[in-house]
């Protein structure tokens, strides 16, 4: 597992254009990395995932720099690469650094987790991409909420609505997220991999569509070696030894 860190615990990991910058470089040479399996993130400290965008930089952001892809390049980053994404988050998760989990194939938080889009407050509107994901991962009615209200939500009512999947006690945040990779791990290589791409695809394809291109898929995954070593290991009721082809 790579582990990237939001390292900016005085400003509770608010994501600056550097943070950006040297976010989006260590999740493309983790993705690039044949070693690294699956990529978390996090943030630094007990108190914040990501408190969002750093305001400061937003006051003097303009028309033409609002259209650049900052916030919404690193989500889409994360969505796209083949290795699955976790966000494991430790507190404040708002406006940027939500967007950002946004992009992350599965979110864990501690129980001292907030999730909130408070942008409207500020007199502008996500930037980051969350009008268009909260809805799908939440549904319209709680993206609507979300979005309008800008209220914060706790970690229990986020996983009520599916925006997280697991609540984990502070001290047992990594560890887990260490567990979850090292399942994943175990995997056939392909498996994820195309497991995540199906879903993505799907969300975007007509129901036809995306039976189809699973059929498909499932139609070249069963005629790896990786397929009949998985079903011979559990015929034999032995570990099985994936060589990813």
């Amino acid at each position: 597992m790579a582990l990237v860190t939001i390292d900016r615990a005085d400003k509770h990991n608010a994501i600056s254009l550097d943070t950006l910058e040297e976010l989006h470089q260590a999740v493309g040479r983790a993705a690039a990395d044949d070693a690294v399996r699956v990529i978390t993130l996090t943030g630094a400290g007990d108190h914040a995932f990501a408190s969002g965008s750093d305001l400061s930089e937003v006051l003097h952001r303009d028309f033409k720099k609002a259209l650049e892809p900052i916030v919404q390049g690193l989500a889409d980053r994360l969505e796209r690469t083949p290795k699955p994404t976790i966000a494991a988050i430790n507190g404040i998760c708002m406006g940027g650094g939500l967007e950002v989990a946004l992009g992350c194939d599965l979110r864990i938080a501690t129980p001292n987790a907030r999730f909130a889009t408070p942008e409207g407050e500020l007199g502008i509107i996500p930037g980051g991409g969350a009008t268009a994901r909260l809805p799908r991962i939440v549904g319209r009615g709680w993206g609507m909420e979300m979005l309008l209200m800008g209220e914060p939500i706790d970690a229990q009512r986020a996983l009520a609505i599916g925006l997280i999947t697991r609540i984990v006690e502070p001290g047992e945040l990594l560890s887990e997220a260490r567990r979850m990779a090292g399942h994943l791990a175990n995997f056939a290589p392909f498996v994820p991999r195309t497991m995540k791409a199906m879903v993505n695809f799907g969300m975007e394809a007509s129901l036809a569509g995306a039976l189809m291109l699973e059929k498909y898929a499932q139609g070249a995954l069963v005629q790896t070696e990786d397929k009949a070593e998985g079903i011979s290991a559990f015929l034999e009721k032995r570990p099985p030894q994936f060589k990813g082809r």
